[in-house]
């Protein structure tokens, strides 16, 4: 994908470090890579639903965070991200040691970008796909 900004990778880990709810799941931040990035978190007992399984609301904030963050590796210097849609398909329950998501830039228009992020669920080294999520981002000016 082209880099518009050379300096994106510190741009995407310095708006991660500021996002208040991936610091309360534990989240981190592994790899960076031009329109392309991975989050790990660990499921805490805090973020679990009824069952035991980690809320689905934890997947969707992990693969919008990877798909956002994603696209603003591919965004010009002064811009920051924001989605327009996202949508979620569930396909496990979110049952494991950790949640990684991993989300990339499918179509990089220079107003709206199209992304994809899929959610792992990871015990002891095996990983079960829980969702997958496709949404829209687009850059904002801050004021």
């Amino acid at each position: 994908m082209k880099i518009r900004f050379e300096g994106y990778e510190a741009k995407v880990r310095d708006s991660f470090g500021r996002q208040d709810l991936m610091k309360t799941i534990g989240a981190e931040l592994v790899r960076v890579e031009p329109g392309e990035l991975e989050i790990w978190a660990p499921v805490l007992d805090e973020v679990r639903q009824q069952h035991g399984f980690a809320h689905a609301a934890v997947s969707f904030a992990l693969g919008d965070s990877a798909a956002g963050y994603a696209a603003l590796s591919l965004m010009e210097e002064p811009d920051e991200v924001l989605t327009v849609e996202m949508k979620i398909n569930l396909l496990a329950p979110a049952q494991g040691e950790r949640l990684i998501a991993i989300g990339r830039v499918v179509r990089p228009g220079r107003r709206l970008m199209v992304t994809a992020s899929e959610v792992w669920a990871e015990t002891g080294g095996k990983r079960v796909q829980v969702a997958m999520l496709q949404g829209t981002m687009i850059p904002a000016r801050p004021e």
